[in-house]
């Protein structure tokens, strides 16, 4: 009888469950973004990765959330020989994130998953997007590796591509170099002129000397660095850009000590630390004194991995949220049966749905701008900021909400539920926290003409979205307000304006992306996610008014769209 009464009022646990075919809207948006022959190669892939992060992959990242990293700064017969031991549970995460699925070198080579030829951008943040369902932390790793090899591409010389790039883009991890960026200084933070980091010419090469103060996988193969050359002048146009090695030719280990790691709120799987430049061996990447633009490529292509991390992020919170809601009773019903509980799992659902249309909708724009598309560059520098801007806030507060509907066990480390709010607090600060990111937007209306490419993307998502007259003029309305703001806060004196309208445009462009989505997927569910967030983030509203409840047919229709 006890065992009954026990089985019966058990805490519903949705570990084992694979998180690919327990997302329905998932499956259908890849209708409308890749073509039918790399779906169907890709199914296998998106299975397998969905069941190990429901399952291995949430057991391994507990473990090392528990178990962080440690610095180990001499060998136990006296040598200085700095390393970082990682808990035997992120090193099988790192095989699985850099081997099998091959996060970071999707973007680099031709042979990824059985598929023959350069795989779209798309797909490395749709795998990215379901791996950090699971492991939150390894993301930052992951995506510094890409994005180094990403600038070093763009702007190293043809030695140091042809030296370092094979290991960069190893599948193996015997062979692999992971990435970093050295930025920070306690006096330099998001103000990059402030940048005090010297560099010494010497040979074929510079010898750095400096303090960096946050940075992260410090004991990476490989980093990239902002110092100022000897004699350089002050300001943004004195700082450069430097490839970084952590072991020199000859095996040894280059010239810079690992003072300490961080104790952080989130990402505790991952090394965060300080470091001291003392001659380290570095080489010039691009044009001296042009560090920072050459840094901002990097630093937007891990912003709109940010945006990925915390899309992915809500989605779990999502996920696990609507689980407990169709398996927990109370008052003699299932949660997800009571409206409040309904209205409650509604409004974590739209931050969460709107942030992956804008990942989406990204992505495709990034493969544009790669191919040359000078429109489509416009428009990428706007929408990564806004993306870096509102998803990763509106993380916070998915993430907690959702943690609340697991009740008290929620806020117990035994569950992820804690570990999913800790991680959530970095995507607002770490590659500029809200404020820088939202004067970036500013700056592209300003210098890149980018308020004129959103204009020309919004029309042809709303032409092709073959909305009725109503959502037009609803759309026209909410559109008309936004651009107004948008201009006003880029004049001089209407800085003070920018959060509110990076915040409208983030609302009026993932609206129109999912009432686009919902005539390319067939999903009805995207209009009415879509006129939520008109009615409710974009057009005029009485706080105080009783709203007029949802009909129980689109009510259903999206928390069927939620959970399968």
């Amino acid at each position: 009888m006890s065992s009954a009464i026990n089985q019966q009022a058990s805490i519903p646990d949705q570990f084992g469950t694979n998180l690919y075919l327990t997302d329905p809207t998932l499956e259908a948006l890849l209708v409308a973004y890749l073509p039918s022959e790399l779906r169907t190669h890709l199914q296998p892939y998106l299975q397998k990765l969905g069941e190990l992060a429901g399952g291995r992959l949430s057991e391994l990242a507990d473990q090392a959330d528990k178990n962080p990293p440690q610095l180990h700064v001499r060998t136990r017969t006296g040598t200085d020989e700095q390393s970082i031991l990682k808990h035997p549970a992120f090193i099988e995460l790192e095989h699985f994130a850099f081997g099998e699925f091959a996060l970071a070198a999707i973007s680099h080579r031709q042979d990824v998953m059985g598929w023959q030829g350069q795989l779209p951008p798309l797909v490395k943040y749709l795998f990215t997007y379901l791996f950090i369902q699971a492991e939150f932390g390894l993301m930052c790793p992951v995506s510094m590796t890409d994005s180094l090899t990403r600038t070093l591409k763009k702007y190293g010389t043809p030695e140091l591509v042809a030296k370092y790039l094979p290991r960069l883009t190893s599948l193996d991890p015997a062979t692999l170099l992971q990435g970093a960026m050295f930025m920070t200084e306690q006096g330099a933070g998001s103000d990059i002129a402030a940048t005090t980091t010297q560099a010494m010419p010497e040979d074929n090469h510079y010898r750095l000397y400096g303090d960096k103060w946050f940075c992260s996988n410090p004991d990476a193969g490989l980093a990239m660095v902002l110092a100022r050359i000897e004699g350089a002048p002050e300001g943004m146009k004195g700082v450069s850009l430097f490839l970084l090695p952590r072991t020199l030719d000859d095996g040894s280990t280059n010239a810079y000590r690992i003072l300490r790691l961080k104790d952080k709120l989130g990402t505790r799987s991952m090394a965060s630390g300080e470091i001291r430049l003392e001659g380290a061996t570095a080489y010039l990447v691009g044009e001296a004194g042009r560090g920072f633009v050459q840094m901002a490529d990097m630093v937007n292509n891990s912003r709109l991995s940010n945006g990925v991390r915390s899309a992915g992020l809500m989605r779990r919170a999502v996920s696990e949220a609507f689980y407990i809601a169709r398996h927990r009773q109370a008052f003699g019903k299932t949660l997800i049966e009571l409206p409040l509980m309904r209205r409650q799992l509604l409004k974590i659902l739209l931050p969460s749905e709107q942030a992956r249309s804008m990942v989406f909708q990204t992505a495709q724009v990034l493969r544009r701008s790669d191919s040359g598309d000078k429109q489509a560059y416009a428009l990428l520098r706007i929408l990564t900021p806004l993306i870096k801007f509102r998803a990763c806030r509106d993380a916070r507060k998915v993430t907690a909400d959702a943690m609340e509907i697991r009740g008290g066990c929620g806020y117990i480390e035994e569950w992820g539920d804690p570990r999913l709010v800790r991680d959530a607090q970095l995507g607002s600060i770490w590659e500029g926290t809200s404020n820088i990111v939202a004067l970036d937007v500013r700056r592209a209306i300003l210098r890149e003409q980018s308020l004129e490419a959103v204009q020309g993307y919004l029309q042809q998502l709303l032409a092709e979205a073959h909305l009725d007259q109503t959502m037009q003029a609803q759309f026209h309305s909410a559109q008309q307000r936004v651009f107004a703001l948008a201009q006003a806060a880029a004049t001089p004196e209407g800085s003070e304006l920018t959060r509110r309208a990076a915040s409208g445009l983030y609302n009026l462009v993932s609206a129109a992306a999912m009432a686009w989505e919902s005539h390319h997927a067939d999903a009805p569910a995207r209009l009415h996610l879509a006129e939520q967030v008109l009615q409710h983030k974009l057009l005029p509203s009485d706080p105080l008014a009783a709203d007029a409840p949802l009909s129980a047919e689109v009510e259903a229709l999206l928390l069927a769209s939620a959970y399968r």
